[in-house]
């Protein structure tokens, strides 16, 4: 039961990571220029992110240095699949929108020395959230979902 959770959710996420980002490579030129989609609220602002989420660096080192982390990440919730109960839809679905956003933005390191292409650009005016991708979405969302799961857990254990 879990793999009809986690398959189309991995290949859904790392699809429309690829098209997305291909898609702004294409038609939301130049880099760095915003183009508004709602309003300032929400823009497309193409840009290419050498580092980590955040401005996490590890200078001359991060293309590699990230690479081998998103692979290793990546046998890391593969045995977490693999130990995950067969019935457990939840688990699987929030591991797979981690592993499908860090197997997105792998591609990317591995296809460009440019970096990741972000361009999700949020916020008012000026304040401005960092710029993200669909990846990165799908990253924050499964951990944050393993996160409940987990507490839920603990709570339901320690009861």
């Amino acid at each position: 039961m879990k793999a009809r959770y986690f398959w189309p959710t991995l290949i859904g996420i790392y699809g429309l990571d690829f098209v997305t980002k291909r898609f702004v490579e294409t038609h939301f030129l130049p880099e760095h220029v915003p183009h508004p989609i709602i309003g300032e609220l929400v823009r497309f602002t193409l840009a290419y992110n050498k580092d980590a989420a955040m401005g996490l660096s590890l200078g001359g080192y991060s293309r590699a240095g990230f690479a081998i982390t998103a692979a290793v990440i990546l046998v890391v919730l593969g045995v977490l699949y693999h130990r995950t109960a067969a019935n457990d839809r939840f688990s699987a679905l929030a591991l797979a929108m981690v592993a499908g956003g860090a197997l997105g933005n792998l591609t990317d390191r591995l296809m460009s020395s440019r970096g990741v292409v972000d361009f999700i650009d949020v916020g008012i005016g000026n304040a401005r959230f960092y710029t993200f991708n669909v990846a990165d979405s799908a990253v924050t969302c499964g951990a944050l979902l393993l996160a409940i799961l987990s507490l839920r857990g603990s709570k339901q254990g320690g009861a």
